[in-house]
């Protein structure tokens, strides 16, 4: 049952064409997908201070680089070597775009504490032991400030025997054993413990994948 090789660190030729391989994989439409989630679900305003959990190639950072401006800053961590290349290649020309080497399961720097105003994870969350999933809500805690708000998209909360005929292939064949278990993840009752509430859910292509606001509450 699944991919028998539990990583949530991707090298080489996938990662360094993660965002082609993905649009290729999806007929050019994650693309199409991911731009609509940054733009139109997820809050930013200029100025803010943006935090991405994985920031994989840097799509999502470039996205919302204009959203926040000048006066604003995208911070991306990772801790794949040939994914902070790709990062780094591709943002080298945004000013307000960083990118940094960081496991998020450790705690980040003192100086980002009360520091972000959003944070976002992207199809990673799931790929986490439970134990490393509450670290991430531990870390993000601490980076966020008071109001700020957590963005995770990720597979949803499903009965894998209901779901079509192609996730449960996705799930059984091409991912790791923790992504079945996530279906099951209680992330609502999760992120509240460490005082994130959800504000918002969207979920997409037939409840299979979820795009979930969670606002911190110190």
């Amino acid at each position: 049952m699944g991919n028998p090789k539990v990583s949530v660190v991707i090298t080489g030729f996938e990662a360094r064409h993660y965002d082609e391989l993905l649009d290729f994989l999806t007929l050019f439409y994650y693309g199409k997908f991911i731009r609509k989630l940054m733009y139109e679900e997820t809050k930013v305003s200029y100025g803010d201070k943006v935090v991405e959990l994985g920031v994989g190639n840097g799509r999502n950072a470039i996205l919302l680089s204009d959203r926040v401006g000048n006066e604003g800053e995208i911070v991306g961590f990772d801790i794949s070597p040939d994914m902070l290349k790709r990062a780094r290649e591709k943002t080298r020309k945004y000013v307000n775009i960083k990118i940094l080497k960081h496991d998020i399961r450790e705690e980040f720097p003192s100086k980002f504490y009360d520091y972000f105003d959003v944070a976002l994870i992207s199809f990673a969350f799931h790929g986490f032991e439970p134990e490393d999933k509450e670290k991430i809500f531990e870390n993000v805690r601490k980076i966020l400030k008071n109001g700020g708000r957590f963005y995770i998209l990720d597979y949803n909360q499903i009965e894998l025997a209901n779901a079509p005929r192609w996730f449960k292939i996705l799930i059984d064949r091409f991912e790791c054993p923790l992504a079945e278990d996530f279906l099951r993840y209680d992330l609502i009752a999760k992120a509240k413990k460490f005082g994130f509430k959800l504000t918002k859910k969207k979920t997409y292509f037939k409840d299979t994948i979820q795009y979930s606001e969670f606002t911190l509450r110190k």
